[in-house]
């Protein structure tokens, strides 16, 4: 049993110390000023920006959600299935979810992914969140072949409940990041064929219907399912939901090879920033 301060060292940088992870994640809402409450009351995240066109949300400077006005309504089944919050520790994820046990707020799953511990709820208008944090890399169990081990088992919250802090939930702490973003395509072979044949990332896991790709051996920045949304085509443009999320890049080597990429799949650069739809209209743009 490794000791507690050891246990609680940060793990966040599991995700971030690859060549590429993933930034802030855009959403269009309905309800700009009840989204932006719910981020910052519920979910814990600072407001950093607020004004009628825009709100973003994160954890001391860095912009983790931000929310824009004028949501249409959506006319595709993919899109966003949930955006993934990464705690630094897991006396962090426990703190959150006593902060969410004292304020009523529902949850719609808790897991033991093997790699990490997940939360899962929906915000106002129905965009799906995990709060979760990692276990140690030398934790992750490994398939014969050498490949990561997942699965989804039951989490015992009360077993988690019991390492929370008592006092008041102070908010997100330092060394909170976005960890992956999982979404909804109408076609997981179409969705490798762009995240890893055009973009670069690479293949970690198979679930039945899904797929989870990531960079630098990370168990997955980015995961694409067909649970709700099989055959389902694109997006329509200023739809409710995922707007668009960054992919941020290590270093300027790492900047330049995914700016490749991007152009070579049918990107453009504006101002010095490449951007790319995938094949469902999810919009990404590539940052330093």
């Amino acid at each position: 049993m490794l000791a507690t301060a050891e246990r609680d060292t940060p793990a966040v940088l599991e995700a971030h110390q690859a060549p590429y992870h993933i930034g802030a994640v855009t959403l269009r809402v309905r309800d700009l000023a009840g989204l932006t409450a719910f981020y910052r009351d519920a979910i814990g995240l600072s407001v950093l920006r607020s004004d009628p066109q825009a709100a973003e949300l994160g954890v001391g400077s860095t912009v983790l959600v931000r929310l824009l006005p004028g949501a249409g309504r959506p006319t595709a089944a993919t899109g966003l299935f949930h955006l993934a919050i990464l705690l630094p520790s897991r006396q962090a994820l426990a703190n959150w979810l006593q902060h969410a046990a004292g304020t009523g707020i529902r949850l719609e799953g808790a897991s033991d992914h093997l790699v990490s511990e997940a939360l899962y709820l929906s915000d106002p208008e129905g965009n799906g969140i995990e709060i979760y944090r990692d276990r140690r890399r030398a934790e992750w169990p490994r398939r014969p072949d050498g490949g990561i081990a997942m699965a989804t088992e039951g989490l015992d919250l009360d077993k988690l409940l019991r390492e929370a802090q008592s006092g008041p939930y102070a908010g997100m702490p330092a060394g909170t990041a976005m960890g992956h973003i999982h979404l909804r395509v109408g076609d997981t072979a179409a969705a490798e064929a762009f995240y890893h044949g055009l973009i670069g990332f690479d293949v970690m896991v198979h679930y039945p219907g899904a797929s989870f790709l990531a960079s630098g051996g990370y168990h997955h920045h980015i995961a694409g399912n067909i649970w709700g949304s099989r055959g389902a085509g694109a997006r329509g443009p200023g739809e409710a939901g995922l707007d668009s999320f960054q992919i941020v890049a290590r270093d300027a080597a790492d900047f330049e090879a995914m700016k490749e990429r991007i152009v070579a799949a049918g990107g453009s650069v504006a101002d010095g920033v490449p951007t790319i739809a995938d094949p469902w209209n999810n919009r990404i743009t590539l940052v330093r």
